[in-house]
């Protein structure tokens, strides 16, 4: 069976199939010439074999930069307060029984805003007498390092216990015992000082703990008389434990202790 076409119809259909054709060129032609974002070009160089001495020191100072940073979260945990509060609030946790409540990142981070309150007298010191010296071209970097330094120690210096750091001297095989704060080493005073920490954080954590032990020792009494010895004193006191933390004001309590204990 054959169909014809009459001749209006095939004209019409050949301007469709022409206009269709024209449409495809278009976009076709717009594809291709749309402008492409340019890559920036990216250089890397080490100049050249014989560079001059400032460049150098330029380089030096640039790598110890680097490696101070990479030690950051070590001195900002060894040689701060961090150390007691974070220790403490952990034995507030245990002690409370809540598992994991408050959860590590707002212990830690409360530990660190605590910090940053406790040492903004010694950082603004620093600030002061070394970081802006040294940023004017006021003073050298040795200078600004022993100045930079001087807050850190005195800060030390008054947290650490005599026995602690008198226990590190005698390890480091001192020529003699040190007259002046000024004759111990940094690196005698540091280990010093984290132990003096350590050792008041348990202290606290001990003080802590107690009236939540004679809790517990009170509904395990109270548990045992009653006849319930397969029900477990923790699931009992633990709500005690949340009532009378809130009824005594904890935080507020275990936040001023720790920050008092600093001055």
């Amino acid at each position: 069976m054959r169909v014809r076409l009459g001749p209006a119809v095939a004209t019409l259909l050949a301007a469709m199939l022409l206009a269709g054709v024209c449409q495809d060129a278009a976009l076709a032609k717009d594809l291709t010439v749309a402008p492409v974002a340019p890559l920036p070009d990216i250089h890397l160089s080490f100049g050249n074999g014989n560079p001059e001495p400032s460049q150098v020191a330029m380089t030096v100072e640039l790598f110890l930069l680097l490696t101070v940073l990479s030690l950051a979260p070590a001195i900002l945990v060894m040689m701060t307060s961090f150390t007691r509060i974070v220790v403490v609030l952990s034995f507030m946790r245990q002690a409370l029984g809540t598992a994991q409540v408050p959860p590590n990142q707002v212990l830690i981070g409360l530990s660190l805003f605590l910090t940053f309150f406790i040492m903004a007298p010694v950082w603004q010191t620093m600030n002061k007498t070394a970081i802006t010296p040294y940023l004017d071209k006021k003073i050298g970097s040795d200078e600004a390092l022993s100045r930079g330094m001087a807050p850190v120690r005195d800060f030390m210096f008054r947290q650490v216990r005599k026995k602690d750091l008198a226990l590190f001297e005698r390890i480091a095989h001192l020529p003699e015992t040190p007259g002046t704060r000024e004759e111990i080493p940094t690196y005698v005073l540091i280990p010093a000082f984290v132990v003096s920490e350590l050792s008041t954080a348990f202290e606290m954590g001990f003080m802590i703990y107690l009236p939540f032990l004679i809790l517990d020792v009170v509904v395990s009494s109270v548990l045992m008389s009653m006849g319930m010895m397969m029900l477990p004193p923790t699931v009992v006191s633990l709500p005690f434990k949340i009532l009378l933390f809130v009824l005594v004001d904890g935080w507020t309590l275990i936040v001023g202790s720790l920050v008092q204990s600093f001055h």
